[in-house]
């Protein structure tokens, strides 16, 4: 840590300091609010797509159970892509889903159950769902992270760079204080000498 220079130059420059944490901070735990609020928002979304995916799944099921015919869907159905576009959240950068892009195994009409073809359906919006919770998940992720870094900025200004800007200044006021005083006393026993010349020149 650079010595703290006893100046008015450099109690100037601690002032300024001072004011530009104390500007920064609310701008800190503003975005700090927004970010906790964004990841209960996904949170949110999280559990509503969690609990579509199962019942699309259970009715899947319910159809295969239905019928009893292994038709194998897991190998018919195939994701092939998940395409995004880039979002801003509190000036975080992360993934928004568009949609999920799947492969359909070719089948049979004539051999294959009648059921198949919407069973299909269903897997592909059950894939969907479960694609769009990994994409908030990225979204958890990254907004986590960035609540941490601010988190450690709020607690750097807080608890680091406001008291020592503080500290600094008090420490510049008391030298430049003692230096003034100094001057003072200085001055008036120049002057006291300077009197006690003249009169000895008088005398």
């Amino acid at each position: 840590m650079a010595k703290l220079k006893l100046t008015k130059t450099e109690l100037k420059a601690q002032r300024d300091a001072l004011a530009r944490y104390r500007r920064f901070l609310p701008t800190l735990e503003l975005k700090k609010e927004q970010l906790i609020q964004e990841i209960r928002r996904v949170e949110r979304e999280q559990d509503t797509l969690r609990a579509e995916e199962a019942r699309l799944l259970h009715q899947v099921t319910v159809w295969m159970r239905l019928f009893a015919e292994d038709v194998a869907l897991e190998e018919k159905v195939r994701l092939v892509r998940v395409h995004t576009h880039e979002g801003n959240i509190a000036g975080v950068p992360i993934p928004v889903f568009e949609r999920a892009e799947f492969a359909v195994g070719e089948y049979d009409l004539f051999s294959t159950p009648l059921w198949v073809d919407r069973a299909v359906e269903m897997v592909q919006a059950a894939g969907a769902v479960r694609a769009q919770q990994h994409v908030l998940e990225q979204q958890k992720a990254l907004l986590a992270h960035e609540m941490r870094v601010t988190i450690q900025r709020i607690n750097l200004f807080e608890k680091v760079k406001i008291p020592e800007c503080r500290e600094n200044i008090r420490r510049i006021q008391i030298y430049l204080g003692d230096q003034q005083a100094n001057a003072v006393a200085r001055g008036k026993i120049a002057k006291g000498k300077l009197s006690d010349v003249q009169i000895g020149v008088v005398a």
